[in-house]
């Protein structure tokens, strides 16, 4: 299974790469300008990064181009997150901040990305910017007590989205978020 992360300048991308390789996916790290065309991929993994989309209208490279059509599962990550929540009508905004160990609370416990989990745990968080709002019908899966939109996902396409960082060791549950991204990419 190819499933390549879309570099968007995080300090974790590698990580992610990391992750996806230890599960068994094949995986590599592009620049956010590589054209879907070229991705070969059977689900995408947008990264992390320093970017600020508040009040902007800038584009992630090329995602933009393709995001509204991509037919395979696409996990986003940070600012990945406040990208697909930006591009598809939500609203990024400043918020916590949060740096380091958040309580996330699961509100959708039935979601596939957060099978068998608790409804409380600790996750990893390094954000100044989040998504406020999230896009019209796509249901929050979880928030925090400084974050209202922790994790989110598009009401009927595989798009997942967490603020959150699951890559990184200290997330508890992290890699079970990645077995089940990578489960909805066997589909």
């Amino acid at each position: 299974m190819k499933v390549p992360v879309i570099d968007n300048g995080g300090q974790w991308t590698h990580r992610e790469w990391r992750v996806l390789r230890d599960l068994g996916a094949e995986s590599r790290i592009v620049p956010n300008s590589t054209p879907y065309a070229d991705l070969d991929a059977d689900g995408v993994v947008l990264s992390g990064g320093a970017l600020s989309l508040e009040g902007s209208t800038a584009p992630l490279g090329a995602v933009d181009a393709w995001i509204d059509a991509v037919p395979v599962p696409v996990l986003a990550i940070c600012v990945g997150h406040q990208f697909v929540g930006r591009h598809f009508g939500g609203t990024v905004g400043r918020g916590g901040p949060e740096f380091g160990a958040v309580e996330l609370t699961v509100d959708r416990p039935e979601h596939p990305m957060f099978a068998g989990l608790p409804g409380r745990f600790k996750v990893w968080a390094s954000h100044n910017d989040q998504v406020v709002q999230p896009p019209s019908g796509w249901p929050v899966l979880a928030h925090s007590s400084a974050c209202p939109v922790e994790a989110m996902a598009h009401p009927t396409r595989p798009i997942w989205s967490v603020q959150f960082h699951p890559e990184v060791e200290h997330t508890e549950g992290g890699r079970e978020i990645f077995r089940h991204f990578l489960e909805a990419c066997r589909r």
